[in-house]
């Protein structure tokens, strides 16, 4: 038999075309895929070969189930509803007595809440590995980048200035993921856009439940999964958005500068304090009294903070138990409380911009590790200019 050992997505069709007979290895979760049932239902015997949470399957076979898939759900199998997701309102509404009277975009959040465990549509299992010398080293810390389908253009102006991967001169590395869901379905399909982004780049991790800014949580919970299968080893992580400006060599410093003490127990950030859910309906951040009664507790903004990556496991684990809420950043905390490790401040991490009449002034820069929030233009003027050797402060 021949093996292609690719990691692919089950949209990167063109090589399977130009491949029939190699035996390509599919790595999701092909238990809760669509083609399990055609295994099946297809009198043709179909070569395969599981292996862990992947498939090896004959490329020929594959494109036949691809195709009775497509012909019996009427359309791309990609694109049918998520086994995450709840569609039955009717439970909902019989379950939570007020469910009509929240904003669709929160009945969507419920729709969605007990979506633990998303398949994988695109993964990056070595993405934490280093080759260097013919031994393999764990990653020092990971920027994990919370992305949308539609946003290359954010992603690619991280890629050319903080995010790029790198070794540091006392051998400290740098990896980057960019962490995306599904498109909706009244967006366009992107699938095959992002599997040679994917295939080109080896940054984007994508899970089977639809992008909302209120499933943000589902996204974290499950990058927490997949970090402690594939990056256990991780030092530090840095959970941020795609549209921040990050001073990566002011961020090394700082976790170079850590007390021994600090690096395993450590939840840093700009801290926000004393917050309460907003309670008008028309705000995104909406919370229904009937949700959630009560003040949040401290927790960091959300555009961007590190952890320890020794936390990693416990915070997963502490993810299972409290229910999902949908403001990911007060829930993040919610969780890091419940582990009992205190959220640091840091005056380096600006998620609410700095002073209007310093935005233009690439000083203010120099010692802030983040600001948020900037357009991938802004990001690539700030990092050349703020990383330019004639500039003197």
């Amino acid at each position: 038999m021949q093996y292609n050992e690719e990691k692919m997505s089950f949209t990167d069709l063109n090589t399977v075309l130009m491949y029939p007979d190699f035996f390509f290895f599919f790595l999701v979760d092909y238990c809760s895929s669509w083609f399990v049932t055609f295994l099946v239902k297809l009198n043709k015997p179909v070569t395969a070969q599981h292996r862990g949470c992947g498939l090896y399957l004959r490329g020929s076979d594959y494109l036949m189930l691809y195709r009775a898939a497509s012909a019996e759900l009427g359309g791309n199998p990609f694109n049918q509803p998520s086994q995450c997701e709840e569609t039955n309102k009717e439970l909902l509404q019989t379950n939570i007595h007020d469910f009509n009277s929240y904003p669709l975009l929160f009945q969507s959040f419920l729709q969605w809440m007990n979506c633990r465990s998303p398949a994988v549509l695109i993964n990056q299992p070595d993405k934490c590995m280093f080759s260097e010398g013919g031994s393999k080293k764990p990653a020092f810390f990971l920027f994990a980048i919370k992305s949308t389908p539609g946003n290359f253009e954010q992603r690619q102006a991280v890629r050319e200035t903080w995010g790029q991967e790198r070794v540091f001169e006392n051998g400290l590395g740098v990896r980057v993921l960019f962490l995306l869901g599904r498109s909706s379905p009244d967006d366009p399909d992107l699938s095959s856009l992002l599997s040679y982004e994917a295939k080109h780049f080896g940054d984007i991790l994508q899970w089977d439940f639809q992008e909302s800014f209120l499933n943000l949580t589902l996204k974290m919970n499950a990058f927490l999964h997949w970090a402690v299968k594939h990056c256990p080893h991780a030092s530090f992580v840095f959970s941020g958005d795609d549209d921040v400006f990050v001073n990566t060599p002011v961020l090394v410093k700082y976790l170079q500068s850590l007390e021994a003490d600090k690096t395993s127990n450590l939840y840093v950030g700009h801290a926000i304090s004393q917050s309460s859910p907003l309670r008008d309906p028309k705000s995104k951040y909406y919370i229904p009294l009937s949700f959630y009664d009560g003040a949040y507790p401290s927790y960091a903004g959300g555009g961007g903070f590190l952890f320890s990556g020794a936390l990693l496991k416990s915070l997963c684990s502490v993810f299972h138990i409290i229910p999902f809420f949908p403001i990911d950043d007060a829930y993040t905390g919610m969780c890091f409380k419940a582990l009992g490790v205190s959220l640091e401040g840091h005056t380096g991490f600006q998620t609410f911009d700095i002073r209007a009449e310093d935005r233009e002034n690439l000083c203010a820069y120099k010692e802030l590790i983040l600001v948020h929030q900037r357009s991938p233009q802004e990001i690539k003027k700030l990092w050349n200019g703020s990383h330019n050797p004639l500039l003197t402060c």
